[in-house]
């Protein structure tokens, strides 16, 4: 991985046009940006898909850039992971849920990728989740995990929206004080 001043001098050649900059940038960043739209997705195609309309926006994008307001790796996953919960909150919740692949929480052998980015820090969030009540799991990773609104879960769980907005509040809370936060 390049360092965010290397990535800044690309996203600024890529903004005057550079091609050998963009696939530089493309090479150093893609694998980071594919994990975090895989992760919202959970599908190999829409996240592919996804990345290539990310470096679409980010190649149209790139003069917008301001290294004062955040990093440039940090610029590009939040182009790639809005449009990644863009394409999850355009699905209707019945075609979510007839995608098993989608409502599967956790594999049993997570892929080798996956295993290599679970650090501590996500074993004790996964703990903390799992000490949540089955029903405030699922919200709380359908909301965070899955980019599902407050709208879609009060309609899922049959409750009013700002029921679940105090529940998720809750979860949030009880998460964070296990984390020790």
């Amino acid at each position: 991985m390049l360092t965010p001043a290397e990535l800044v001098e690309l996203i600024e050649a890529v903004a005057k046009g550079d091609q050998a900059a963009f696939e530089r940038l493309y090479a150093a960043t893609r694998a980071k940006l594919y994990g975090v739209v895989l992760r919202i997705l959970r599908r190999q195609d829409l996240a592919e898909e996804v990345i290539q309309e990310t470096y679409v926006k980010i190649w149209n994008s790139a003069g917008q850039f301001n290294p004062a307001l955040s990093s440039p790796i940090t610029w590009m996953a939040s182009i790639a992971r809005n449009r990644a919960i863009d394409i999850v909150r355009k699905k209707s919740e019945t075609s979510i849920e007839e995608e098993p692949q989608a409502m599967e929480v956790a594999a049993e052998s997570p892929d080798p990728l996956a295993r290599r980015e679970m650090t501590e820090e996500l074993k004790r969030l996964l703990e903390c989740i799992g000490r949540l009540e089955p029903d405030r799991q699922r919200l709380v990773l359908l909301a965070y995990y899955n980019g599902w609104s407050r709208e879609q879960l009060a309609e899922k769980f049959a409750t009013p929206v700002n029921t679940v907005k105090t529940w998720l509040r809750r979860s949030m809370l009880e998460i964070r004080e296990c984390l020790g936060l």
